[in-house]
């Protein structure tokens, strides 16, 4: 095979990622074909057996010498580069450094495969903010580790390279200004610049995917949209402006609209397209939970600005439910889906 193998990071090992990505191969094995596990062996033989039905056979899992080997993999086999140092595995269900540093060493080895061009594209399972703090890792999730991957490898300030979140599903399209922080400093960060910027990121992001220009619909801060003025004037002094000058770019975007109504205009129906192609949100619940309303198993999370492709599923590590057979793989494979689409 001429193409590049796609990387799937194993997440935190205390979690439900090693399982449903062997519910992945297991399930979807033309969507995981020339996919590969960048994590440890005895984790994802583990979550084989795990998810092995009685009296069967756990699925196989491969050590690879390299990436490129997981085109020669058989259907239904887990290849696994062992990128981390050989450890005890970790008990499931509980916060660990030993499980925060594994699921960070993970992501930092498939971010540089695919700055390298070793790999076409990341697809991350999901990792626990608490474990990562735990190991001493200085970012509170994916976005900003992948984040300042990219900017080491380009040799600029993180600042000089800005990301933004996107969810998405087969119904909506949601853009975040802000990320993981407080909501009071989210409420700060709303900016004349960054709202702009995240306007600038998803026009041309979401462009790519649809192969024309997006129609972007922008959230208010406030309840009605600031109702004028009276229940706040960020719409009018900082997003409204903002607004403008991307119009004056050429881009195709209005708002700010109510926040409780300008989702329902931009989802779609079956074959019904909403008024909008994708909705910028100015907070991370604002933007999120319409998108999870819909259905986790369906949205797949996909950073944006980045000079890599990575995309996961849209849920946490369920440590509630690790280990016992019943997380949904869904959203992982259609995370798979998208990786390919968008790496191509």
């Amino acid at each position: 095979m001429t193409a590049k193998p796609i990387a799937i990071t194993q997440g935190d090992p205390a979690g439900i990622g090693p399982e449903i990505i062997a519910k992945a191969f297991r399930d979807a094995p033309d969507v995981t074909r020339g996919c590969f596990v960048a994590g440890d062996v005895a984790t994802l033989r583990r979550a084989s057996a795990l998810i092995s039905s009685a009296g069967s056979l756990p699925l196989p899992v491969a050590l690879l010498d390299s990436a490129a080997d997981a085109w020669n993999l058989p259907p239904r086999c887990i290849g696994v580069l062992q990128v981390l140092p050989e450890a005890p595995l970790v008990a499931l269900g509980l916060i660990s450094a030993q499980a925060g540093r594994a699921a960070a060493s993970s992501v930092e080895w498939a971010a540089r495969a695919a700055l390298s061009g070793e790999i076409a594209a990341l697809v991350t399972a999901p990792l626990h903010k608490e474990a990562l703090a735990a190991a001493g890792v200085s970012f509170p999730g994916h976005t900003e580790l992948l984040q300042a991957e990219a900017a080491a490898h380009l040799g600029r300030p993180v600042t000089d390279v800005p990301v933004r979140m996107m969810l998405a599903n087969d119904e909506l399209r949601t853009v975040l200004v802000s990320i993981h922080m407080s909501l009071r400093h989210a409420i700060e960060a709303v900016t004349f610049d960054s709202v702009l910027q995240t306007l600038q990121i998803t026009q041309r992001s979401v462009q790519a995917m649809l192969g024309r220009a997006p129609r972007i619909a922008v959230a208010g801060l406030n309840p009605h949209a600031g109702e004028g003025g009276l229940f706040g004037s960020e719409e009018q002094t900082i997003i409204a402006p903002a607004v403008a000058a991307a119009r004056a770019q050429g881009l195709d975007v209005s708002g700010p609209f109510a926040p409780d109504t300008v989702f329902m205009r931009a989802r779609a129906k079956g074959d019904v397209p909403g008024e909008f192609d994708v909705v910028v949100a100015m907070y991370h619940d604002q933007g999120l939970i319409p998108v999870k309303y819909l259905g986790v198993e369906k949205g797949v999370n996909v950073t944006l600005g980045l000079p890599l492709v990575r995309t996961s599923p849209d849920h946490g590590t369920a440590f509630d439910i690790a280990g016992t057979g019943r997380a949904d793989a869904s959203s992982l494979i259609a995370a798979i889906h998208m990786a390919r689409a968008l790496s191509r």
